[in-house]
């Protein structure tokens, strides 16, 4: 359960950042960095692998917490997706807190473009570690 999970989640949170990583070279807003911007934390920068690794542990423990879910309160697949679109809310909502505390520049608070970006690519995790969850069900 916690490996397929973790699969899951490690599966979601590439393709998150090869998204937003594509949406900014594409756009020229900053979301890429956003994710993996924890610079308020931190006094020296960290190496971009280095914060994408802490973006990946964050994708594969939603994705673990999403498979124990699913198992413990046996989730239909409708209520798997569900559970994956609310556990991916949080972190969805996370660009304005993630947008005022930045150091580096990121996209502005009120950014419509950014926003979507942002939006549409914690969407296609929500849906990508859902359908991870969902086939590794019926294996």
């Amino acid at each position: 359960m916690a490996l397929r999970g973790g699969i899951a989640g490690l599966l979601s949170g590439i393709l998150l950042g090869l998204f937003l990583k594509f949406a900014e070279q594409f756009s020229g807003e900053k979301v890429y960095v956003l994710l993996l911007n924890i610079d308020f934390i931190y006094s020296r920068p960290l190496p971009e692998l280095a914060e994408f690794i802490l973006h990946l542990a964050v994708a594969v423990a939603i994705g673990i917490v999403c498979s124990w879910m699913t198992r413990a309160f046996r989730l239909s697949a409708g209520k798997v997706w569900a559970a994956s679109f609310l556990l991916t809310l949080p972190a969805a909502l996370l660009y304005f807190p993630l947008t005022i505390l930045a150091v580096k520049e990121t996209p502005g608070i009120f950014n419509i473009e950014a926003i979507s970006w942002w939006i549409a690519g914690h969407i296609l995790f929500a849906a990508v570690l859902a359908a991870c969850i969902q086939s590794s069900r019926r294996e």
